[in-house]
């Protein structure tokens, strides 16, 4: 044991979150019936480093289990022990473990028991879909009151009642209790070490509109410990956290920073090619369809190839260390990785082998998970073949690699945001409490974006007065430059040194930058369904709130309101998120002002997700009435010619349908996307998802960055999302763009294009396909010319050029066919 002295400035308290122990619950077995099992320790079965190696096998007898069931909020959404929140998590992981394990035994049974299905996410609900419509996924909205094990064969047997009232009886090979988030151990010893305050539930108690913040000035929280999350929200609020210190110590930075010394560079010019080759099995990823051993053997036979060898996890921190010590014991200069993606990998390798003393430009990677095992999943054999085939050229290109070297540039220490919302201003006051200087864009006349149309808050919180006091930060802030009623009309350059002419009121203004950051919001779907507009009585949740507020709803005695309209459909199979909140939060505002008024809430899933469970049930107890319905049978709505609106809707409970006259009929409407995000993402060559948002550069990895760099998003651009989700956002994009107007210079990428200018034709094709407007021609001498600092080294240009000019990494097209022809 050490104790260790820290000076530091500011603290970030991110201890994660224990997971709930299912043996209190008796009545599910856990701890007495070995196939009971938690997801925790099922997803450990079905890991490559698990138990059974990946194979899927029931811990009784480690046979291959037939059928599988999950039971949901195992340990969350249970007043009798005090989880009386949402987990979270759990709906979206125990899909996940459905469908990894069919895929794993493909004729595997696996059956999910739960109570709202939660896939709130980005993507999660077309996940779920794809769950139950590709892989077979069954779905039963039931909660299982208790299992019984059958002493000889030790299988499981779970009765359950469905919404029509009907009782099975039913066996399972295994069950798996899909365990609920709890805080974690150390929390109490946390809040009396640094003075921060808990929660009822035991996590950090954050301010609303300040949700990395704790009770202690200067001392921060992400991750679970601020709340049930999942991985994407988690990586975030950690970015997020990491800007609130910032914002903290800025006129401390670099103060202590120590540089990283690597060896120097080996000369390779005068030496034969010396490759090595690390064949990655990535668990199951890979070597659960590719044949990695015979891989690998092949890939020794390859000419000019000295080392091939195979890694459970080629990415691991202790494979790192072993690729090192092989690149110096072979003398290697040129190595070819075999793994996953070069998008999400190919930094750390090239890292790795400039620890190494090589330059990391002789590194080659082939991708046999996204582009071979995952894409034939069932074809072992021709899954193993292809994998030769992309090793093997990568190996051949190997052989051709030359040492680059990277430029460096100036970076212009000032950030462009798009948008005036809670997640723009947000990051722009991020930036600009560490000194750099921003420039806001908004297309509206005013800042605010969604927020100006929000009254009040769920947990009771002020959005006006929040509101008002960041825009009068916003307009006193002497770095910040807004422009209203404006928009962007052009971007021109790269990685810290961009150039942009904003369009303002008949003027245009040059702004230059070193980063932007998106956060064009969203919109709430104009309604076109349920007779809106035919009657008064039917208006939106938005215009609800805003009634309210004018204290324009008088006297009623009945008000319906209706979930997932124009969301949640073949149009847009998504889930807006935010609309189930606001229902309960107006809901409970009419219960307030006027208890008798039937409030009735018709759904399709409630998904209250975290701490809002808490109002769910608060609802439920002040006698909101909750009825669901299928997506096949949705409500049906009446307008009388005197404007009364009538609802029909189908109760699964009672099984008939009931009418219900409504005083006011409340849509909650879809969130859209900009309408504007196509035009800027062509602008900014970033791309959108199929909904229209725009889409990362990893969901998990980088839930803020673009693939392009220099480019982050933030808020409702990238999904729909709350308040305090928008505002932690908007800190993740500030930090992530720190990170770069942090540096005075950057690096430039080292392989880029050159233009040959003795075989260069001056047709100017190369300029038309060069996606990053690399490329000019030089008028004087007739030929295209590359400009170093914008070059990508995608080798577009190789590829389109009729003449053969352009040389990208150290070989031309014209030398890559003759050369692939002789290998």
């Amino acid at each position: 044991e050490e104790y260790i002295n820290l000076d530091v400035g500011a603290v970030i308290l991110a201890p994660g979150f224990d997971e709930f122990e299912p043996a209190v619950l008796e009545q599910y077995g856990y701890g007495r019936y070995p196939n009971v099992v938690t997801s925790i320790e099922f997803e450990r079965i079905l890991g490559a480093t698990g138990p059974y190696e990946g194979h899927v096998k029931r811990p009784s007898d480690e046979k291959e289990p037939q059928k599988v069931a999950f039971l949901q909020c195992v340990g969350s959404r249970d007043s009798s022990h005090g989880k009386d929140y949402c987990s979270s998590v759990c709906c979206m992981y125990a899909v996940k473990e459905a469908v990894i394990a069919k895929e794993h035994t493909p004729e595997l049974e696996t059956t999910i028991f739960f109570m709202d299905m939660r896939t709130y996410g980005k993507g999660f609900d077309r996940y779920y879909e794809r769950a139950k419509n590709e892989y077979g996924v069954r779905f039963i909205r039931s909660r299982i009151s208790g299992v019984n094990e059958d002493l000889t064969t030790k299988n499981l047997v779970l009765k359950y009642e469905t919404e029509d009232g009907v009782l099975y009886s039913e066996e399972f090979d295994m069950v798996v209790l899909s365990v609920g988030l709890n805080p974690p151990k150390s929390a109490a010893k946390l809040s009396e070490v640094f003075g921060v305050n808990l929660n009822r539930h035991g996590f950090s108690d954050s301010p609303e509109f300040h949700p990395l913040e704790t009770t202690q000035e200067g001392i921060y929280v992400a991750g679970a410990f601020q709340g049930p999350k999942d991985v994407p929200e988690t990586v975030m609020q950690a970015s997020g956290a990491a800007v609130r210190a910032e914002r903290l110590l800025a006129a401390a930075r670099n103060s202590q920073t120590t540089e990283k010394v690597y060896p120097p560079e080996t000369d390779v010019s005068t030496q034969s090619p010396r490759i090595g080759v690390f064949v990655c099995h990535c668990g199951v990823n890979i070597g659960g369809v590719v044949d990695v051993p015979a891989v690998t053997r092949y890939a020794a036979t390859l000419p000019n190839v000295a080392y091939a060898g195979d890694n459970l996890f080629t990415c691991a921190q202790d494979t790192q260390e072993i690729m090192r010590n092989i690149i110096k014991e072979h003398n290697l200069n040129r190595v070819v990785v075999a793994s996953c993606s070069p998008r999400t990998h190919e930094p750390l390798f090239q890292e790795t082998l400039r620890e190494a003393g090589l330059n990391p430009y002789l590194f080659e990677m082939a991708n046999i998970r996204d582009q071979c095992s995952w894409v034939h999943m069932q074809m072992h054999k021709e899954a193993t073949e292809k994998a030769k085939d992309l090793v093997r050229m990568s190996v051949f290109k190997a052989n051709y690699l030359e040492p680059l070297k990277r430029q460096k540039t100036p970076v212009k220490k000032s950030a462009l945001v798009i948008g005036g919302g809670v997640a723009g201003m947000t990051a722009a006051l991020a930036l600009s409490d560490q000194g750099f200087g921003v420039a806001i864009v908004e297309k509206e006349p005013e800042l605010g974006g969604n927020m100006r149309h929000i009254f009040h808050t769920l947990r009771g919180g002020d959005p006006r007065k929040f509101l008002k006091e960041t825009i009068d930060k916003i307009n006193s802030d002497p770095l910040i430059k807004v422009f209203v009623s404006s928009r962007l009309k052009s971007i021109d350059g790269f990685l810290g040194n961009f150039k942009s002419l904003i369009a303002s009121n008949d003027q245009e203004e040059e702004f230059e930058h070193g980063v932007v950051i998106v956060a064009t919001g969203a919109l709430e779907k104009q309604p076109a369904e349920y007779h809106y507009g035919e009657s008064k009585r039917i208006i939106t949740q938005r215009e609800l709130e805003k009634r309210m507020a004018e204290r324009k709803i008088g006297e009623n005695d009945s008000i319906v309101m209706i979930q997932c309209v124009g969301s949640r459909n073949e149009e847009r199979p998504y889930c807006s998120r935010v609309c189930c909140y606001e229902a309960i939060k107006n809901a409970l505002k009419i219960k307030e002002v006027n208890p008798d008024v039937m409030v009735t809430i018709l759904y399709r899933d409630i998904r209250t997700y975290g701490f809002h469970e808490a109002y769910y049930t608060k609802a439920r107890e002040k006698g909101v009435i909750f009825i669901r319905f299928e997506n096949d049978m949705p409500p049906e709505v009446q307008v009388d010619r005197d404007g009364t609106v009538d609802v029909t809707a189908r109760d699964l409970i009672l099984q008939r349908d009931v009418v219900i006259p409504a005083d006011f009929l409340v849509l909650s409407m879809a969130t859209v996307p900009n309408p504007d995000n196509a035009e800027l993402a062509q602008m900014l060559k970033v791309p959108l998802n199929e909904d229209g948002f725009f889409l990362e550069a990893h969901m998990k990895l980088r839930p803020v960055d673009f693939a392009t760099e220099g480019i982050f998003l933030c808020g409702m651009a990238h999904a729909p999302k709350l308040i305090d989700e928008a505002i932690a956002q908007g800190e993740a994009a500030a930090a992530r763009a720190s990170v770069i107007l942090s540096h005075d210079e950057i690096e430039t990428q080292g392989q880029v294009s050159y233009i040959n200018p003795e075989l260069c034709q001056g047709c100017g094709v190369c300029i038309e396909m060069c996606p990053y407007q690399a490329i000019v021609m030089d008028e004087e001498k007739g030929v295209a010319v590359v400009n170093a600092t914008l070059c990508k080294g995608c080798g577009i240009c190789a590829s389109s050029c009729r003449c053969g000019a352009p040389d990208v990494g150290g070989f031309t097209n014209t030398e890559i066919l003759a050369q692939l022809a002789a290998f």
